[in-house]
């Protein structure tokens, strides 16, 4: 597992990478949380890699110091998310691509995962860059756009590429009714998606370093839906 520096037009970010031990099936994008590229979200890199997927998480908050934050803090998780801007993430994601071009990795052979934040910006890539295949995780910012770009509602009907969102019913942040709203839209695309909601779950469901969210069976479940759509789509 290695830590690398991709440059873009606003500077140096770092990214985790995390290899498999044999020649890698295809490559998988890993999008942060809101506190960063945290022990968890390394965790999930290397959990794809046991998979065969090369895994790369990319630094999003760069421009701001990089920081992983507790989770217990949000308070000093908003100027990180505020001085976000659409421009900035999306040279950010072009940055990624083009390193995944380097190392031989074609589009239709790159995948997007993504938490919290990370789940947002995953069906944001999904809109303009025609990679294999995405999957959000409680990704929020449904109705009412965030991070510089338009809502979720707004962005998925412009999705280019499979699109797999897990949500949690107990989510106080992501009422089922916008998820709902989100399913509706994607119901008219012309790419396969999928909405999987969990009852006994809330935001952060997936993340085992948040005990007070983390939810076994839930999270279990979603792994095995991911893994089944990235499988899928891009083999």
């Amino acid at each position: 597992m290695t830590r690398i520096t991709i440059s873009t037009r606003d500077g140096q970010m770092e990214a985790y990478t995390a290899v498999p031990a044999t020649s890698p099936m295809a490559a998988i994008i890993v999008l942060q949380e809101a506190f960063g590229v945290t022990r968890y979200i390394e965790s999930v890199a290397d959990r794809l890699a046991r998979e065969g997927y090369f895994a790369i998480a990319p630094a999003l908050f760069h421009r701001s110091g990089s920081p992983v934050l507790d989770y217990t803090d949000i308070a000093a998780v908003r100027p990180h998310m505020q001085a976000m801007t659409g421009e900035g993430i999306r040279m950010d994601l072009d940055a990624v691509m083009a390193e995944l071009a380097h190392r031989g990795f074609e589009r239709s052979r790159i995948g997007a995962i993504g938490f919290c934040m990370g789940g947002s910006l995953a069906l944001y890539v999904a809109t303009y860059c025609a990679i294999g295949a995405s999957v959000g995780f409680y990704g929020g910012g449904v109705t009412e756009g965030r991070l510089g770009l338009p809502s979720l509602r707004e962005l998925a009907e412009d999705l280019q590429v499979p699109w797999l969102g897990l949500y949690g019913d107990l989510d106080h942040g992501i009422p089922v009714d916008d998820v709902e709203q989100l399913r509706a839209v994607l119901d008219r695309v012309d790419v396969p998606t999928k909405i999987v909601r969990y009852p006994d779950a809330g935001h952060g469901f997936h993340c085992h370093d948040r005990p007070k969210a983390f939810h076994q069976q839930s999270a279990s479940a979603g792994w095995a839906v991911a893994l089944e759509w990235f499988t899928r789509y891009l083999a």
